[in-house]
């Protein structure tokens, strides 16, 4: 009966908070009010624009400054729209943020801020949350641990990725604008976290996927040496590090001819013509073309580029010189994620998909050749003897399939070592987990930390140690720092092996023995992949 009496009370206190809380953010081109959810104990603002919308002579560009917000207080309850992707989905007006963290006031510290790139292949995906807001389960695993998630948009496809050397000689276009959009959400955070409560001395950038391609792409950036320093700490998850080409490689200006052409603008004003285009012709073309590469050569057409500036040199080279704009580096890939990539038709003994492949030996190597097109005799000579007919891996006790085999290749030079090099690169201190959890797909880690769900609940043991290993990292560079399992969890998020989270607990794995066998593979032939 004591108990309700306190209710009246905890009421008021949560009014209390709801006012006290700075809940609107003057920046100097405009005032935007924020919202409070009492259910989630979470102050929040939906949708801030950080750019121009990137539309006539801006498209294909680099991000420009934001308008100024001249008609009152800007309502920044509210969703955004994604950027252009799919034949009829999103928004060339898409450059806003959305960020959140537990109530503030500006008595109070400021916290650590965490911004985040969603996924999606570097074909879809935007930034706009709901509530409770994607990547909530971190913040709440813990109140040890407080800090502010902001979510961007970048553009995507076409409209953020096109490469080819009419782009690079428009003073009014820029090559990887998407990955652009990225370092400008950063800036923009750098500029204007405090007035949200963040330090801005103390930022991470975390994603997945793609998302993690976007950490990756951040990492390398500007030689390593960006100026003003955006960010501390990087953690890829599962990353998707496509093959980097350079931006006028006959590879890359194929996608650019192919593009014009299809959208009807081939011709010596072909960029003037794409850049008046109408944004559903060039939706349309953009989606045909990121699937026409899928199964042939496993692969999306739509990735980073080389373009000199922005990304000066690959990630196997950047890495080993330790040209990284991080001091604490974080990576993660699942077991089996590779699968998700490679054709469904190596899995089966009868041709399937198209073009068809089978499990035979012979459709394996054409699926190789594909995939690898400029691999030598030897270079293939010598990943035949890595990752062998007959074999075993970190988390595979032993494999006998084409399918599993192909897998583990793509895995390898798409997502592990990506994220293994870039933890290995950072500057003070790095961590690299596998997640062995089953079916430990693609993705299949998410369920943990993206959204709010049951397992959380019905298995905290794995929760606290996997997501609490996170939030820790974001606090303070360290995983184990702020651990939240008990003593017999082997503390052994560092430097030189490899965590392991599997259905009965965590572990431990000699990186030595595989990962870092092979990925020093990848890295001495990666001038021919290119990675």
């Amino acid at each position: 009966m004591a108990r309700w009496h306190l209710l009246p009370l905890l009421i008021l206190a949560f009014l209390s908070l709801a006012s006290a809380q700075n809940l609107t953010a003057k920046l100097d081109y405009g005032t935007f009010k924020g919202s409070y959810s009492s259910t989630y104990n979470i102050s929040y603002w939906r949708k801030i624009p950080f750019a121009a919308p990137p539309v006539g002579e801006n498209r294909f560009r680099g991000p420009q400054p934001p308008s100024p917000i001249t008609n009152g207080t800007y309502d920044s309850s509210q969703t955004f729209d994604m950027c252009p992707q799919r034949t009829v989905n999103g928004s060339e007006d898409c450059l806003y943020l959305g960020l959140y963290s537990r109530p503030w006031t500006a008595s109070q510290p400021l916290r650590p801020v965490v911004v985040v790139y969603f996924g999606g292949g570097f074909i879809e995906g935007g930034g706009s949350f709901s509530i409770p807001p994607s990547g909530y389960p971190v913040l709440n695993v813990s109140t040890t641990n407080d800090f502010i998630f902001v979510y961007p948009n970048y553009r995507v496809n076409a409209f953020g990725l096109l490469p080819g050397a009419e782009i690079a000689a428009s003073s009014t276009s820029d090559l990887n604008p998407g990955l652009l959009d990225q370092q400008a959400a950063l800036q923009w955070t750098n500029k204007y976290i405090e007035a949200f409560g963040g330090d801005p001395k103390n930022v991470s950038i975390w994603g997945q996927s793609a998302g993690g391609g976007s950490v990756v792409a951040q990492v390398i950036a500007n030689g390593g040496k960006t100026n003003p320093p955006l960010f501390s700490k990087a953690l890829a998850s599962s990353p998707y590090w496509p093959k980097t080409y350079q931006y006028n490689a006959p590879e890359a200006q194929n996608i650019y001819d192919t593009f014009a052409n299809l959208s009807g603008c081939a011709g010596p004003d072909s960029l003037k013509c794409l850049k008046a285009a109408d944004v559903q012709t060039l939706r349309t073309v953009s989606l045909a073309m990121s699937a026409s590469h899928t199964y042939n050569t496993s692969s999306y057409t739509w990735s980073p580029v080389i373009d000199g500036v922005f990304l000066t040199q690959p990630l196997s080279q950047a890495t080993i010189k330790g040209e990284v704009n991080i001091e604490y580096g974080f990576g993660m890939y699942n077991t089996h994620e590779g699968e998700n990539f490679i054709p469904p038709g190596l899995a089966n003994a009868q041709n399937s998909g198209s073009p068809p492949f089978n499990s035979s030996t012979a459709s394996f190597n054409a699926w190789l050749r594909g995939f690898l097109p400029s691999f030598s005799d030897r270079n293939i000579e010598q990943l035949e003897a890595l990752y062998p007919a007959t074999g075993a891996s970190e988390g595979i006790a032993s494999y006998n399939t084409t399918y599993t085999r192909a897998g583990l290749i793509y895995r390898d030079v798409t997502l592990a070592c990506p994220a293994y090099w870039l933890a290995r690169a950072a500057h003070k201190k790095s961590y690299v987990g596998e997640y062995m959890i089953s079916p430990a797909k693609h993705a299949s880690d998410t369920e943990w930390w993206n959204q709010v769900n049951a397992i959380q609940k019905s298995q905290p043991y794995i929760y606290e140690g996997y997501t609490g290993a996170f939030a820790s990292f974001f606090q303070t560079g360290d995983p184990n720092a702020h651990r939240l399992t008990n003593a017999t969890v082997p503390e052994n998020w560092r430097t030189g092996e490899e965590f392991v989270i599997e259905a009965d607990g965590f572990g431990t794995a000699d990186v030595g023995q595989f990962l870092d066998k092979r990925c020093g593979f990848w890295r001495q032939v990666a001038g021919d992949v290119p990675v």
